[in-house]
């Protein structure tokens, strides 16, 4: 029912290949994509590969990524996650999920995300999105993005794993608010074991909805 609400359903964030989609994801945190959407261009024209990112210069790249906040700490990452890939992997993105997440600032939410979108690896992106519906839809009560992440996969067959994460988080973000979702404009209301943790009645619940992911 997810899939067919949301027949688009993919990554949010813009990118070209694997090491754009890994900076981009790792500048997405705590931050919408839709931001980090709008400093990657300028950031990959100035540093198109690891290469060019590892020997960047620290201040320019804080005030390029400056807008999606914790620009100082998101600066050491990407800096220091260039530089191990040129270290370890000749300047190219690992396909492996062992690997990625030895990289500095990768965690596996991360990693899965890389390979499922860039290498078409399936993986479940557990992100605070995912999380929170899984638990709404009692697939899980586990909080640890591990836990979730395994017991999740374990329901559902893993070529689905990638799109499933797509769909719960288009749904989390546009829908199924972490405050007041849109219960009565939900479309698996009558299957949702939370349904009504926000408003039923159809007109409340229609003025909650979003168009487009903002988070």
């Amino acid at each position: 029912m997810l899939a067919e609400t949301y027949p688009d359903a993919r990554c949010e964030l813009d990118f070209t290949n694997p090491f754009q989609l890994l900076v981009a994801t790792v500048l997405s945190a705590q931050t919408t994509d839709k931001r980090v959407n709008t400093v990657t261009p300028t950031l990959f024209a100035a540093y198109p590969d690891a290469t060019a990112l590892a020997s960047a210069d620290r201040e320019k790249v804080e005030q390029i990524i400056q807008p999606t906040g914790f620009f100082r700490a998101k600066t050491d990452s990407v800096l220091k996650l260039s530089q191990a890939l040129v270290e370890r992997y000749d300047g190219q993105v690992p396909g492996r999920l062992e690997d990625l997440v030895t990289l500095p600032g990768v965690g596996r939410k991360t990693a899965n995300v890389v390979l499922g979108d860039a290498f078409g690896v399936p993986g479940i992106t557990v992100d605070t999105h995912f999380g929170r519906l899984a638990r709404r839809f009692a697939w899980t009560v586990e909080s640890d993005p591990v836990k979730v992440e395994h017991e999740v996969g374990a329901i559902f067959p893993k070529k689905d794993w990638t799109l499933l994460s797509h769909h719960l988080i288009w749904h989390g973000r546009r829908i199924c608010h972490a405050r007041n979702p849109a219960c009565g404009a939900c479309p698996v209301a009558r299957l949702c074991p939370a349904y009504g943790e926000g408003p039923t009645d159809p007109a409340k619940a229609a003025k909650l909805v979003r168009t487009e992911g903002r988070a």
